[in-house]
């Protein structure tokens, strides 16, 4: 059964096709009634006609079966309110349904999704959860409406960085074998190599030198280099299991991946006539883009010494995505700073031909994780706190919290219900700001159990599933049928009926805080309804019956919502 604004579209779309073929009802949840359709002043205005006029011509020739009432109202508004039978009918057939009556796409895609995309020899920090937590996200509601997603970790583990990286060990005598080497040990010597890249020109150049070696093949640089990339997939892996991200080691496909692909992307800029020589370097100057003085902004391809930057490889890694991966959407969640870059980059490679009409191309981008002062969360000492550090922080305090409500877990329980809550309040925290804001980083209204936060959805489920461990049982007796008759249960009802609505609009803007803010008015809805309708002291069985239909349906909704948003929910608490 498609959602009740995908229902009324689809039986007042001939009305309005009667008047102008394929004009757009624009079906919307509305204040004043369950839904409005708002098209029809932009076609009354087309054909010079009296919008309130059209608005009930169009009224009287729809089939509108299901509805209590249709009104025409202001200046041509179609107000739409659903027959209470119609909502109890749709709940019972949502509720059955392991989908929740979500259809999957009807065209289904390809998807190469670029996402967390950490630095190799760096650990994990707090800037990288944005990226990884969104990411992982639409990866989930992608592959739910059908598509095929194929992750790319695109890590950072080629260029000038990895260069200073490696030469720095070399001075330090560190053979081709690192045995014993941590990623925090790396993260030490990156920070040392670092300092002396900036203090010390002779080390910049050998450390530039490197990398051109390392891309021509120097197998002594080579062999250094696979050490180091494996002991950091080991580092990034066991974050991504603790945060529950499904990237694998087999998604990686780091900046040296397309290392053989390099000079023939310079080939195919060149024949393309896209290639211009500025000061030794190659470059693209994508039209439209400048610097602060006016001048065109290049893209640089192939740099004066004759080593690749990052826009080489992301140039050749789109292509591979497009010509090898057989891709037809390729998205890249990064971070808004590099806005420009990526847009620069798409003009490019359509410009070469890498991007035929039938694949589209986005950057979704993100804003920053604030500290209390507003600016970028740091830690006591002054340096980007681990993301390790800080999710085991969240375990901790998710811990502690359980222990204050005291409960009376057991240990094995206990373990279990602080890494659930503690993990699922730092993502959620994430996910439900707009992607585009930074945000404060804030302990003490992440793992509050009040509000719009991880631990009270969590809670919220739990709580409905002990009424049906309080009668004994699963769920609801098979095949019970559900009234409408109390307020609440009408807003339940039609709040439960909006969830395919809520995921594809998530899905088509990318903003994962809209699927987090239907789940909160799920659990709002359910609240006052549970308080408004007795269920175990119903009057009747009947009623009884029918309320347990709303609590099964509005617990699947929110377990497999916050699945989606890769957040668990568990059954008790």
């Amino acid at each position: 059964m498609p959602d009740p604004a995908g229902a009324l579209r689809e039986r007042l779309q001939p009305a309005f096709d009667a008047v102008v073929p394929g004009s757009d009802p624009v079906v919307r949840p509305s204040d004043r009634a369950d839904y409005q359709a708002n098209g029809v002043m932009a076609i009354a205005k087309s054909l010079g006609r009296p919008p309130r006029e059209l608005a009930q011509q169009i009224a009287d020739a729809a089939d509108l079966a299901g509805l209590a009432s249709v009104e025409v109202a202001g200046p041509g508004f179609l107000n739409l309110t659903l027959d209470d039978a119609y909502l109890a009918t749709a709940v019972e057939v949502v509720g059955r349904d392991v989908r929740l009556g979500v259809a999957e796409a009807p065209e289904r895609h390809r998807v190469a999704l670029d996402y967390s995309s950490p630095g190799v020899g760096k650990e994990l920090h707090v800037g990288h959860l944005r990226g990884t937590v969104i990411g992982d996200s639409l990866a989930r509601l992608l592959r739910f409406f059908g598509h095929e997603v194929i992750p790319r970790n695109h890590l950072g583990d080629w260029g000038t960085p990895f260069g200073m990286l490696i030469e720095h060990l070399r001075d330090l005598g560190v053979d081709a074998s690192p045995e014993g080497f941590s990623v925090g040990d790396l993260d030490a010597f990156y920070k040392e190599a670092r300092s002396k890249f900036d203090a010390d020109e002779s080390f910049a150049e050998r450390s530039r030198q490197r990398v051109v070696a390392l891309q021509h093949g120097d197998e002594e640089a080579l062999t250094l280099w696979r050490a180091l990339v494996n002991e950091s997939i080991r580092h990034f892996d066991g974050v991504y299991r603790l945060l529950d991200i499904r990237l694998q080691p087999e998604d990686v496909a780091g900046e040296s991946a397309y290392n053989d692909q390099l000079d023939a992307v310079v080939a195919d800029l060149e024949r393309a006539g896209l290639l211009v020589e500025s000061d030794g370097a190659l470059c693209v100057f994508p039209e439209g883009f400048t610097n602060r003085e006016g001048d065109p902004l290049p893209i640089i391809v192939r740099k004066r010494d004759g080593g690749y930057g990052y826009a080489a490889t992301d140039l050749a890694a789109l292509r591979d995505r497009v010509d090898r991966l057989g891709c037809d959407r390729l998205y890249y969640v990064v971070g808004a700073p590099q806005s420009q870059h990526f847009e620069m980059v798409f003009r490019v490679a359509a410009a070469a031909g890498w991007v035929p009409e039938s694949v589209v191309t986005a950057h979704i981008a993100f804003g920053s994780i604030l500290g209390e002062d507003h600016k970028p969360l740091k830690t006591r000492e002054g340096e980007t706190p681990r993301l390790m550090d800080l999710l085991q922080e969240a375990v901790d305090r998710a811990g502690t919290a359980l222990d204050e409500r005291g409960a009376g877990y057991d240990e094995g329980e206990r373990a279990y219900l602080a890494e659930a809550i503690g993990i699922g309040s730092v993502k959620y925290a994430d996910l439900s700001t707009e992607r585009l804001r930074d945000y404060v980083f804030d302990w003490d209204r992440m793992l509050s159990f009040e509000g719009d936060t991880g631990p009270y959805l969590a809670y919220a489920h739990a709580r409905i599933r002990s009424i049906f461990r309080r009668l004994g049982r699963d769920g609801p007796q098979p095949g019970a049928a559900v009234t409408v008759t109390e307020p609440q249960e009408r807003a339940l009802a039609l709040a439960l009926l909006r969830f395919e609505e809520s995921l594809a609009g998530t899905l088509e803007h990318f903003a994962p805080h809209r699927l987090c803010g239907y789940l909160f008015g799920i659990a709002q809805a359910f609240s006052s309804f549970y308080e408004h309708c007795s269920v175990l002291r119903a009057p009747d069985e009947v009623t009884r019956e029918s309320r347990l239909v709303l609590c099964d349906a509005t617990a699947k909704t929110l377990s497999l919502g916050l699945s989606l948003l890769g957040i668990e929910a568990p059954e008790r608490m």
